[in-house]
């Protein structure tokens, strides 16, 4: 299978598993906190670790694009973003780490003000 397809088909399956995560959770604990997000953000980066070192260490790979960044990143691109954070920390690249860490979520969180300002202005 093509490695565009591959990531296509586990994004598909990573958004599908996304919703239907965040919409179990929500049912069972409520809208009051992002317990959806949360969980899988953090399953996601379970995953991704535990995908990171079998099929890149113990395999030759082939499923990463169907696995890593298909599904996981469908379901959760946390997971990216937390494997990126510790192979920086990993390599002693702790000021680049913090950087990256730190400018991801504040410069992420601004983007999101600033889309949802320019949304609400146009309405």
């Amino acid at each position: 299978m093509p490695i565009l397809l591959q990531v296509a088909l586990g994004g598909a399956i990573g958004a599908s598993l996304r919703y239907l995560s965040g919409t179990m959770i929500l049912r069972t604990m409520g809208g009051d906190f992002p317990y959806g997000t949360m969980f899988v953000n953090i399953l996601g980066s379970f995953l991704m670790g535990f995908l990171a070192i079998y099929l890149l260490e113990r395999m030759d790979g082939r499923y990463t694009p169907l696995l890593m960044t298909g599904i996981l990143g469908g379901f959760t691109t946390f997971s990216a973003y937390s494997l990126d954070a510790l192979y920086l920390l990993e390599r002693g690249r702790y000021v680049s780490a913090s950087v990256y860490m730190g400018g991801s979520v504040l410069l992420a969180i601004g983007a999101l003000i600033l889309g949802m300002t320019i949304a609400r202005s146009l309405t």
